[in-house]
């Protein structure tokens, strides 16, 4: 693991995830990760028990991390990786308080998926250990009042820059582009290659309508004619 992202979901950890795949960070985990190794929420799940996690083994084939739900972990994820950078990454917090609200928290629970999410048994595992990292965790299950997510969101920032020593963090926005990210990695800028811009309001309702139709489609049987 060469970098820990600190940054909450919806600062731009998706375009994160292209930038430092791009800039040779061999596999970048994200949040959507889960959704693709079902055998992953085990882990995380004792890690929000407070049981042992083995993360090198969690984080085979990976040399960094952004969003949820490694974010949570970072203090931890430092600890197991003590060479590795730590990235937060961060935005306005009324912007990234209604993204995350339209997208990530009441995206996910609106019908049809929320109840597809109960119904199939690895989404299922999945959500119940989301909601325990993220909305019963970090926002004890009052991400609802702004006031109140906005203050953790306010406060995670703070206690990143505390605890991290400042030679081995990287506060950022997106919108800085490559210069700042690749000067922190020692690398060098990407020639004629725009900064990904990716899973905005759209791209994140446009992600979900395609896995439902990817979890519906298996159940859906033609009647015959």
């Amino acid at each position: 693991m060469r970098l820990i992202g600190a940054g909450f979901g919806r600062t731009g950890t998706k375009s994160l995830q292209a930038a430092l795949e791009e800039l040779g960070l061999r596999r970048c985990y994200h949040m959507t990760e889960l959704a693709n190794n079902p055998s992953h929420v085990d882990h995380w799940a004792d890690a929000v028990a407070g049981r042992p996690v083995d993360w090198k083994r969690l984080f085979q084939g990976y040399e960094a991390t952004v969003d949820w739900p490694g974010c949570t972990f970072y203090k931890e994820l430092m600890v197991a990786f003590p060479d590795a950078k730590v990235l937060l990454s961060v935005r306005d917090p009324e912007k990234w308080y209604e993204s995350a609200y339209n997208t990530i928290y009441s995206g996910l629970r609106a019908f049809p998926f929320n109840v597809i999410r109960y119904a199939v048994p690895h989404l299922r595992r999945m959500a119940r250990t989301v909601d325990d990292i993220i909305w019963d965790g970090t926002f004890k299950g009052r991400f609802g009042d702004k006031q109140f997510a906005i203050e953790v969101y306010n406060r995670h920032i703070e206690d990143v820059k505390k605890h991290v020593p400042a030679e081995r963090l990287l506060v950022y926005e997106v919108k800085e582009g490559w210069e700042p990210l690749c000067r922190f990695l020692g690398v060098e800028v990407p020639k004629d290659k725009p900064f990904p811009r990716l899973n905005d309001t759209a791209d994140f309702q446009k992600m979900i309508r395609g896995r439902l139709k990817s979890v519906l489609l298996p159940w859906h049987k033609p009647r015959p004619s």
